[in-house]
């Protein structure tokens, strides 16, 4: 069973992916800020990141860099719900920073499990 660290600050979106998630196999992490999803990062060994951007403590972009510090070969899908001119063309940007994808919301159940299969399928296993 793999297990993925979903970060978003919005209860009801954590809570949807989350039986979503579960829904197909998965065990879920869930974090509500980008300070917590780092602690639990370190704490736990985990398959893949899904992490929204704007979140209050530390936003996603900076969570995005301290896992690619920490663990560079973790996938990390990127989401937002932002504005289009703006979140949009960052969701773009956030590959440079080294996300493995991005993700607009509002977003189907296909279009999410696309991507986290995906990212699964392309990391090397997990050792240790």
């Amino acid at each position: 069973m793999t297990t993925i660290l979903l970060v978003d600050d919005d209860a009801l979106i954590r809570r949807a992916l989350t039986l979503a998630l579960e829904r197909i196999g998965h065990a879920v992490l869930t974090a509500e800020n980008g300070l917590e999803g780092a602690r639990q990062a370190r704490e736990a060994a985990i398959d893949l990141a899904i992490v929204d951007i704007h979140m209050p403590e530390m936003d996603g972009l900076e969570l995005l860099v301290q896992l690619r510090a920490t663990a560079p070969t973790l996938p990390v899908i990127v989401m937002s719900g932002g504005d289009q001119t703006r979140d949009l063309s960052l969701l773009k940007d956030v590959k440079l920073l080294g996300a493995t994808a991005a993700l607009a919301k509002p977003f189907s159940l296909d279009e999410l499990y696309g991507l986290v299969a995906a990212a699964l399928a392309a990391r090397a296993p997990r050792t240790g």
